[in-house]
């Protein structure tokens, strides 16, 4: 749990200062939020399903199985 509260901290002090220099909420968050974790602004959801799969994100789901 206490490795979780660190990374949770080091993520939230890389965003902040992400923010300080884009001057950019949305572009802060997922400047630093890790793509495969497939996040997406809200809204912007359904937009996935019309962009053509890169195939990485299977590899990412492959790895974090074994």
């Amino acid at each position: 749990v206490k490795e979780l509260m660190v990374f949770l901290d080091i993520a939230v002090f890389e965003i902040i200062l992400a923010y300080l220099e884009k001057r950019d909420w949305k572009e802060a968050f997922f400047s630093v939020l890790p793509q495969r974790k497939g996040a997406v602004p809200l809204g912007e959801a359904n937009d996935l399903s019309k962009r053509a799969p890169s195939g990485k994100e299977d590899e990412d789901s492959d790895l974090d199985g074994n």
